[in-house]
């Protein structure tokens, strides 16, 4: 997997929420996809997520634009 999006999605989410360094990205490679876990604190959850979803469908956006040439799907789940 790139590491850079990896990146990219931690540094997005440490500049949205109060507890930097409590967030941790993961990623899952599989056949046709790849799958970026998130994981932050209890309480930056709702940062993360923002009104009506809001926010992590911007983190969404600027994912998939960014793999734009890639073969592989991206996508970025929001875990507890």
């Amino acid at each position: 997997m790139e590491i850079a999006l990896k990146d990219l999605v931690g540094y997005m989410a440490k500049a949205i929420v109060d507890n930097p360094e409590k967030v941790e990205v993961n990623g899952v490679e599989g056949e046709n996809s790849i799958v970026i876990e998130l994981k932050v604190a209890r309480d930056d959850i709702g940062k993360v997520i923002g009104k009506q979803g809001k926010t992590i469908t911007a983190i969404r956006t600027i994912l998939n634009a960014a793999r734009a040439q890639k073969k592989k799907r991206h996508i970025l789940e929001l875990i507890e």
